[in-house]
């Protein structure tokens, strides 16, 4: 039976992805930081599907976070889901110093560090596969959530190239606007936001699985999307940036 990790396991895209991989036989190993908001939602998995879960607390902001998943993912993972990361609720450079730094750690030195734990049992094997969760918003210029996003699709991207390997597969899943806990966690305002541009997060996994097998490198989930990453490449970067400040994050 293989066996996937997920970080920001418990909650959105990441409670999404347990749902997917646990109905299609995985066993799972979910990261969060609510160790009780794991456990409960760990048995619901292995009540509904009958599957193996495993529970790992663990911030991924800090070491000793970081350095408990490196230790899991060096026993050995078949698929590994980055997932975890959050929002600021204030603009660049209104965000405090501590929170910025919070933030590249989670979503870069996190996906960079659990990325490279769980490259060698999968070249022992020679298969395997990571999925960094990224955003629509790398592809626009939005203060630094936006910048550590383009940096986990360019990770990706390249990391992919280099495995030069097509049975060990690296890729950026970019969602745009998913119903999750995201927004209300981070305060944001979403009342700008068009209905139409909202997604379902199983939509999004089920895109996502689809657009592994096929083995792309950056997945864009929904045609809507796809269509704003296409014409964004041709708006001047000032017209992204505002229409983006008025649109949100």
């Amino acid at each position: 039976m293989p066996t996937a990790l997920i970080t920001g396991a418990t909650a959105g895209l990441g409670a999404a992805f347990a749902r997917r991989l646990a109905a299609d036989a995985f066993s799972l190993v979910l990261v969060a930081r609510d160790e009780s908001r794991l456990a409960r939602f760990a048995d619901q998995l292995k009540l509904r599907y009958g599957v193996g879960v495993e529970v790992l607390p663990a911030d991924l902001a800090t070491e000793d976070g970081l350095a408990a998943v490196e230790a899991r993912l060096g026993d050995g993972v078949d698929l590994l889901v980055n997932n975890a990361g959050f929002g600021h609720p204030g603009r660049f450079p209104e965000v405090p110093m501590a929170d910025e730094v919070r933030m590249l750690k989670l979503h870069c030195e996190a996906v960079l560090r659990l990325t490279l734990a769980a490259l060698p049992s999968m070249r022992r094997r020679g298969r395997g596969a990571i999925v960094n969760v990224a955003s629509v918003a790398a592809f626009f210029p939005r203060g630094t959530y936006s910048a550590s996003k383009a940096w986990v699709v360019n990770f990706s991207e390249s990391a992919n190239a280099d495995l030069g390997n097509p049975r060990i597969r690296i890729m950026a899943l970019c969602p745009g606007f998913v119903r999750t806990e995201f927004h209300q966690r981070a305060a944001m305002d979403t009342s700008g936001i068009p209905g139409f541009l909202w997604l379902k997060a199983d939509d999004v996994v089920r895109a996502a699985m689809r657009d592994l097998a096929l083995g792309k490198s950056v997945s864009v989930p929904d045609p809507r999307y796809k269509a704003i990453v296409a014409v964004g490449r041709y708006v001047p970067r000032g017209v992204q940036a505002m229409v983006s400040a008025r649109i949100g994050r």
